[in-house]
C-alpha cells in the first residue's frame, strides 16, 4: 500500500502546491493513514498528553462548572452534554462521576460526542461503557435542544491556512509544495484578501497570519445552538487573543518534529486564534479569555489538591502535586493555555469568567 508521503508527493507533482489547510486535513483525518484514523495518540505511550490524562480534578472542575450553568440556566430537563474531540473519554468520564450527586443533572444529561476517528470511537465506548453515549461525526447531527459542551484541545487541531504579509495590501498564502522531490512550504504569488484588511493595521511586511475557517464555522453552530436554545460551551485550548506568527508545529513521541518528514505519524497542532471564535459565537455571549491556571484556580483546584493529597504518601503524592503544578503554573499550561465560554444573551456570567471588553 501506497504510504502518505508518498500520495501526497505525487498529488502536487500532478496539481501543484496545496494549501496547509489541505495537507493537515489529508495527515490527520486520511480514511486509512491518517493520524487519528488509525491510532490512539494519547498517553504517555503515544504522542502528547492532554489535561484531563494528567489528573481527575480537571475533568471533576469541568463537570461541576457545566452543572453550576445547568442550574443557573433552570436546570432544563432536556438537554445535551457533549464533547468536541473527547480523546479517550476521560474528561467525559470524570465529568460525569463527579456531577452524579448533582440532583436532577444525571437525569437529564445523556452525554454526546463529536469524533471523527473510529479508533477513537471504541476507545470512548470503553471508558463510558455504562453511560451510553450518543456519537457524531459533525455538530450537525447533535440534536436542536440546550447542549452543554465541552472542548479541549478540539481546535488546535483543525486545519489552518497562513498568510505571509506582502508590500502594501497584499498577501503571499504559504503552501506545501515540493522543493527537488522534498515536501516543504512555499509562497504563493501576492494577491489583496479582503477577508484580511482588518490585519493590516496591525502587522507588518513579512509578518505571517493564520485563519481557520473549520474553527470559526463550529463556534459559530455552538453559537447559534446555545443563542436559541440555551446552554453553554467551555473551550479549552492553548493560543492568544488573535493569531499573529507562525505556530503550526508537529508532535511524535512527545516531542517537536518536522511536519513535513513524516505525513501522518505525527500530531499537527497550530495555536487558536480565540478573538474570532468569540466573534463568530454571536449572537450567543462570550466571556473574557482566561488562563487556564487562573480559572481552575477560580474553581476551587487548590482545595480539592489539598483534599487528594491528605489520603497520599510518597510517590502518588509528587505525581499529584506535579500534576497540579502541570495545570496551572504559568511555566507550564497554566498560561498558554486559554479558557473562553459562550453562554445566551441575559444568562448569568459563567463561574471564573469576567465580561468581555
Amino acid at each position: 500500500m501506497t504510504d502518505l508521503k508518498t500520495r501526497l508527493t505525487d498529488r502536487i507533482s500532478r496539481h501543484g502546491p496545496m494549501t496547509l489547510a489541505e495537507y493537515m486535513t489529508e495527515c490527520l483525518l486520511h480514511p486509512t493513514l491518517g493520524y487519528y484514523t488509525r491510532r490512539d495518540p494519547l498517553g504517555r505511550a503515544g504522542d502528547f498528553i492532554t489535561a484531563p490524562e494528567i489528573s481527575q480534578m480537571f475533568g471533576e472542575l469541568i463537570g461541576l462548572w457545566l452543572a453550576q450553568v445547568w442550574l443557573d440556566q433552570g436546570a432544563p430537563s432536556e438537554a445535551i452534554l457533549l464533547e468536541l474531540g473527547p480523546g479517550r473519554g476521560t474528561l467525559m468520564a470524570d465529568t460525569l462521576r463527579a456531577t452524579r450527586g448533582v440532583p436532577g443533572f444525571p437525569a437529564a444529561m445523556r452525554p454526546h460526542l463529536v469524533e471523527a476517528s473510529p479508533h477513537l470511537r471504541d476507545v470512548q465506548r470503553r471508558t463510558l461503557s455504562g453511560h451510553d453515549p450518543v456519537f457524531h461525526d459533525t455538530l450537525d447531527t447533535v440534536p436542536e435542544v440546550p447542549v452543554f459542551a465541552i472542548a479541549n484541545e478540539f481546535f488546535d487541531a483543525l486545519p489552518i491556512r497562513q498568510f505571509q504579509r506582502a508590500d502594501g495590501p497584499l498577501w503571499h498564502e504559504r503552501v506545501v509544495g515540493l522543493d527537488g522531490g522534498v515536501l516543504s512550504i512555499g509562497l504563493a504569488p501576492p494577491a489583496p484578501l479582503a477577508m484580511l484588511a482588518h490585519r493590516l493595521d496591525d502587522t507588518e511586511p513579512g509578518m505571517i497570519v493564520e485563519t481557520c475557517t473549520p474553527a470559526e464555522a463550529i463556534a459559530g453552530e455552538l453559537g447559534r445552538r446555545i443563542a436559541d436554545h440555551g446552554g453553554a460551551a467551555l473551550i479549552v485550548d492553548y493560543g492568544e487573543e488573535e493569531s499573529i506568527g507562525d505556530t503550526f508545529q508537529a508532535v511524535a513521541g512527545h516531542k517537536t518534529v518536522d511536519p513535513f518528514a513524516e505525513p501522518g505519524m505525527a500530531d499537527l497542532t497550530a495555536h487558536v486564534a480565540f478573538g474570532p471564535l468569540a466573534r463568530a459565537a454571536r449572537p450567543a455571549k462570550a466571556s473574557a479569555t482566561v488562563p487556564q491556571g487562573v480559572f481552575l484556580e477560580h474553581l476551587g483546584i487548590t482545595a480539592r489538591a489539598q483534599a487528594l493529597a491528605r489520603h497520599m504518601q510518597g510517590p502518588s503524592l509528587d505525581q499529584h502535586v506535579a500534576a497540579h503544578r502541570r495545570l496551572t503554573h504559568p511555566e507550564e499550561m497554566g498560561h498558554l493555555f486559554k479558557v473562553l465560554a459562550l453562554f445566551p444573551d441575559g444568562a448569568a456570567m459563567p463561574p471564573g469568567f469576567s465580561a468581555r471588553t
